[in-house]
């Protein structure tokens, strides 16, 4: 893993995607563990977001370090608006558990209660089960592309020492990097501008959420909370 004034890189974007579009920053480098996969229970969901209501919680955000422009919400399957659910689990209040069969990741709260966001995920042969941490929280995170991306792609070698933050930057506004056994995976959760990407596996195995949303979830989850990620 490269290291970057305490940012790590993200991994590799998905062959033929490399920086032509601030869309196409979306994958990450795979990785694979051995970690055994949970079963959890299903949920039952309440009544959603507006569309009027959905194009505020994902407005622009001016005071960020870069501001972040508003997400196109028409462009969103409104089943993938933040949303509060019932979720039945023996999992503690502020575990995070990602779905990537339905494309969700909820965050448990107090009396059977998720907040849950729609996700992108990793794409088919690229998704993982098992338990992770967060280990490390960056905001406009340094990402640097690996040595495999850079051979096959030799137009990232550019980034070779790191991409800054920014709009454009894979890694976007805010990033959980998940952790096993005091080691880091490669895995992130990060914050995604491109609404299309909701509802998708396109990712080499890392999982995005609206910039928006990442930075609700963002804020409210420390350094070693429970990561649970089920089979897909």
């Amino acid at each position: 893993m490269i290291m970057n004034r305490g940012n790590a890189g993200a991994g590799e974007t998905d062959e033929g995607t490399l920086l032509g579009r601030r869309e196409g920053l979306l994958s990450r480098r795979s990785f694979l563990v051995g970690a055994s996969a949970l079963g959890l229970a299903g949920c039952a969901t309440s009544d959603g977001m507006s569309l009027a209501e959905a194009s505020r919680v994902y407005g622009p955000v001016p005071d960020e370090k870069f501001p972040i422009p508003a997400i196109d919400v028409s462009k969103v399957d409104p089943k993938y608006f933040r949303r509060t659910v019932r979720y039945d689990t023996k999992e503690a209040p502020g575990t995070i558990i990602v779905d990537p069969g339905n494309y969700y990741v909820y965050r448990i709260e107090e009396d059977g209660n998720a907040t849950r966001y729609g996700a992108n995920v990793g794409r088919d042969g690229f998704r993982w089960s098992g338990d992770a941490y967060v280990g490390r929280k960056s905001e406009w995170a340094t990402w640097t592309p690996p040595a495999a991306m850079i051979k096959r792609q030799p137009e990232a070698a550019k980034w070779a020492r790191g991409m800054p933050g920014g709009l454009d930057n894979p890694l976007g506004a805010r990033t959980l990097h998940l952790y096993q056994n005091g080691a880091y995976t490669l895995y992130t959760i990060y914050a995604s501008l491109d609404a299309e990407s909701i509802g998708n596996g396109i990712t080499s195995g890392c999982v995005g959420l609206l910039t928006q949303d990442m930075m609700h979830l963002y804020d409210r989850t420390p350094v070693k909370t429970k990561v649970v990620v089920l089979p897909a």
